[in-house]
């Protein structure tokens, strides 16, 4: 028996009204991140409140207006995850916000618990950091939207991670559910998108998520991953994240935890992480990257 029932929810299973996927808090049992994901039709309208949460607004594909305020902010988006990052906004807690798509598309709103208030923020696509992470068989392009960059957060932090069809990311396997001066606890969601594949692209895409138990903290996750679905890790070890030959894999990665410094602090598990050091030996992934890049290695 596995945990994969608890902390794996296959797309559309959290579908609720506007929301293809709605995780919240409770639904993960646990009590900072969140993900909801919107897909509108040209010219519809989704109203909602912030409540006690931060969010981003981060268009997946498609493009919108934001009001909030009274003032409208109007997102170019883009026209698909494997294609470009996306402008976005942030978006504190205690606001009502109306969202419009002006081009069909889904809009991913991940959230956290905030603990303090900060401003509307509009952010280009120029402030996106983004970078290659590892050599060979685990290169893969990293897209911080709220990580590493000038965006303030309470405690939010969002990542998109877009790796070739055959290699593994989110590799080494890594924690972050302790409190140290290397390590911070962190809830973590992670949503996919796959491409498809083969002759006239026909093929649906798919994957494989591993989450494992760290030190007194017992999981055991090993799953199939297709485009929609998503899972939590509240605790433990988790990678790789493997793409399946000629199925290149997106993944949208929200978290959050109590410490107040916003920030991701990890660490790898001893058996593996050896790994980061045969990358030095190895070129990047000629398929890489995936759109331009801000960084040349994070």
């Amino acid at each position: 028996m596995n945990d994969n029932e608890k902390y794996f929810f296959p797309a559309g299973s959290t579908a609720q009204k506007q929301f293809d996927t709605q995780i919240t808090a409770k639904d993960a049992g646990w009590e900072f991140s969140s993900l909801r994901i919107a897909k509108l039709a040209a010219g519809e309208a989704l109203n909602f409140d912030t409540g006690a949460a931060e969010i981003l607004v981060l268009p997946l594909c498609g493009s919108a207006i934001v009001a909030v305020d009274g003032t409208v902010y109007s997102l170019d988006g883009r026209e698909s995850v494997f294609t470009s990052v996306s402008d976005y906004i942030y978006l504190p807690r205690g606001k009502k916000i109306t969202l419009t798509a002006t081009k069909a598309g889904r809009f991913a709103l991940p959230g956290a618990k905030s603990t303090k208030d900060l401003p509307v923020r509009y952010c280009p696509a120029s402030e996106v950091n983004s970078g290659i992470r590892g050599t060979g068989s685990c290169s893969r392009q990293v897209n911080n939207y709220a990580l590493g960059n000038t965006v303030e957060t309470s405690h939010l932090l969002v990542t998109e991670v877009l790796t070739p069809g055959g290699n593994w990311s989110s590799y080494p396997p890594h924690k972050h559910d302790a409190h140290s001066e290397n390590e911070r606890i962190l809830e973590e969601i992670y949503y996919y998108e796959l491409r498809n594949g083969g002759p006239q692209a026909a093929t649906a895409g798919f994957g494989l998520q591993r989450v494992y138990s760290s030190p007194g903290k017992e999981i055991d996750v090993c799953t199939e991953v297709r485009s929609g679905d998503t899972v939590v890790v509240p605790h433990g070890y988790h990678g790789p994240s493997v793409a399946a030959p000629g199925h290149d894999m997106y993944y949208l990665n929200v978290m959050a935890g109590p410490a107040e410094d916003a920030s991701w602090m990890m660490r790898d598990d001893p058996a593996h992480t050896w790994q980061r050091q045969s990358w030095e030996n190895e070129e990047i992934d000629p398929r890489l990257p995936f759109m331009p890049l801000t960084k040349e290695n994070l």
